[in-house]
């Protein structure tokens, strides 16, 4: 069996996917980030390796996420791609009509309009993170509740009371003076999704024209009470596909299949990198007035990768491994 890998590397979680040949999900992954995502990655990465066994084989190879780059070093990857990217043709391949794709993850929401199988629009969350999944997280462990559950009781209430949901510090305290009022529990958490969806329209969606068929991806698509309130506002129904949670590495590895497919080779480094040795680091070049901080990625003693400079004196890989001389630096002030 042949399958191509993605990856998807946030701040909150790490995500993995295998495709087949004919682009269908056959294994995935998530695991937690928890602030070391070189780890995260190597984890996933054995962890597959254990599952599928040694009659498969990785064709191809792709990464997303805001720690792509190195993740990208890291596997080998044959494409690195953003996120509205990957989720927008995950999106696709489960529901080619889709025009609206709602994504909400562990620490940012997006929103992505497609019209005629084309990105033409996108938002993301930039200010506050109520709604997202670590702020569910938070309420779901205040209040003593499993968060698998959460949306199961959301779904009990028959009276919703009104939570503030413009920002998550106002959430929190309603729903505190809520209970201390003696509200239900089930209605004060249907209360807090019905505000979190009120949020999402209102400040990610502000302007846009969301069109069905509407697709809902990320973690938080797996509480059904954050889907009703959303079907309840929309006056549509709201699709949430069976890998939602993984739709970012779903999409990357579709990518992955396309580039392989064309060029005819991968990059991939094989399951063995679970016990690679990479290192990062970051210095700061003197080299002009803009003083960039520069990240390098090693493997053993060998530079893999630099980025973070402006005019790409350290990042170009073309030049020797070795440091360069500071003073040779492209002057990037202007």
């Amino acid at each position: 069996m042949e399958v191509y890998l993605g990856v998807d590397v946030g701040s909150v979680s790490t995500d993995l996917a295998l495709i087949d040949d004919d682009g269908n999900a056959v294994e995935s992954l998530y695991l937690r980030t928890n602030g070391q995502p070189i780890r995260a990655v190597q984890e996933g990465i054995r962890v597959l390796a254990r599952r599928i066994g040694p009659g498969v084989a990785v064709r191809g190879a792709g990464t997303t996420g805001s720690a792509r780059r190195l993740a990208g070093v890291m596997i080998g990857a044959d494409v690195v791609k953003n996120e509205i990217t990957a989720h927008a043709v995950a999106a696709l391949k489960v529901v080619p009509e889709v025009q609206t794709v709602l994504e909400i993850g562990g620490q940012d929401s997006k929103l992505i309009l497609i019209r005629d199988g084309v990105v033409v629009d996108f938002a993301m969350n930039t200010v506050c993170a109520a709604g997202t999944g670590s702020f569910l997280d938070h309420q779901a462990s205040r209040l003593g509740i499993p968060i698998e559950r959460f949306g199961e009781i959301a779904l009990r209430s028959k009276h919703p009371v009104r939570i503030a949901g413009r920002c998550g510090v106002f959430a929190e305290s309603d729903m505190v003076h809520k209970q201390q009022m003696g509200y239900a529990v089930e209605d004060i958490i249907a209360g807090l999704c019905e505000a979190l969806v009120r949020n999402y329209l209102n400040n990610v969606a502000r302007g846009k024209q969301i069109l069905g068929p509407v697709v809902f991806q990320g973690g938080v698509a797996a509480n059904e009470g954050i889907r009703a309130a959303f079907e309840k506002n929309l006056g549509q129904p709201v699709i949430v596909p069976p890998f939602h949670g993984v739709m970012g590495a779903i999409g990357v590895a579709l990518l992955a299949k396309e580039e392989v497919e064309r060029t005819g080779r991968t990059g991939f480094r094989g399951f063995a990198l679970s016990e690679f040795d990479f290192r990062t680091s970051s210095f700061e070049c003197q080299g002009c007035a803009n003083r960039c901080e520069v990240v390098e990625v090693r493997l053993g003693s060998e530079v893999q990768a630099r980025w973070g400079d402006r005019c790409g004196r350290w990042s170009d890989l073309e030049r020797p491994v070795q440091r360069p001389d500071e003073s040779e630096c492209l002057s990037c002030a202007g």
